[in-house]
């Protein structure tokens, strides 16, 4: 499934410039709230580790790309495991110019070996900057899904999809390709699996059909269906249910 990730762009002197939705979702700030802050003094509290911070000041003052886990915590107070990686963004001049961590909640995100945005690459440390714009692209598109679950329409396809965020099909697909290690369809069809998990399991399904509940979700045949949901899930439906009652 794909997991909630918060990004955060700031400048060279740490000071917030850009969240993403996820970062309200995980912290509970609003992108109002957080600009022209640093992360670290809105987000660290009494059981952060004090030895965790100061090997994050030394990654930052590298310069070099990093990856740490350090207890952060949300607006209402409640402490959380934040897993994080962290580059540092140069101009053609080399000099620095922003600072892009990636960060997920590790409370819900156990294994992050196959996430392809925590794995530390220089994918970001691009001078060019394009590492940036394709990570804004990636969670406009991300943002668009969740909000609008244009998944649910059965036709949806690549070039709806570009057309609604004004770019084109090869970029769109690139970014995809990049950031969550699938290609397009596969994207799309882990938003149709997660929502078929929720009806599998809701009471208020039950007079459907596993089939019924596919088309409900975006699926077109039922073959595809059970194919795609076990890939994701490592269950077929059927069995996913029984899981959920026990």
């Amino acid at each position: 499934m794909i997991p909630r990730i918060a990004v955060i762009l700031t400048d060279n002197l740490r000071r917030i410039l850009w969240v993403n939705e996820d970062f309200t979702r995980i912290t509970g700030y609003a992108y109002e709230e957080v600009i022209g802050k640093s992360p670290g003094a809105l987000l660290q509290g009494p059981k952060t580790e004090s030895e965790v911070v100061e090997r994050i000041r030394l990654g930052l003052s590298s310069e070099i790309p990093f990856k740490e886990e350090i207890t952060n915590y949300r607006k209402n107070g409640e402490a959380y495991v934040c897993k994080l990686v962290i580059y540092p963004i140069h101009n053609p001049e080399k000099e620095l110019i922003n600072f892009l961590a990636f960060e997920v909640d590790g409370n819900e995100v156990v294994e992050d070996d196959q996430i392809p945005l925590l794995q530390v690459s220089e994918k970001y440390q691009s001078s060019s900057l394009k590492g940036v714009e394709e990570m804004k692209l990636y969670f406009r598109l991300k943002d668009l899904l969740e909000q609008d679950k244009l998944y649910l329409d059965a036709n949806l396809n690549l070039k709806m999809v570009a057309d609604l965020l004004n770019t084109n099909t090869k970029y769109l697909s690139q970014v995809v390709n990049h950031l969550s290690g699938r290609n397009f369809q596969f994207f799309i069809n882990t938003y149709r699996v997660k929502e078929a998990m929720e009806k599998l399991t809701d009471e208020d399904y039950t007079n459907l059909t596993l089939y019924g509940i596919a088309l409900q979700c975006g699926f077109k045949n039922k073959s595809t269906f059970y194919k795609v949901f076990k890939e994701i899930t490592s269950f077929t439906p059927k069995d996913y249910i029984i899981s959920s009652q026990k």
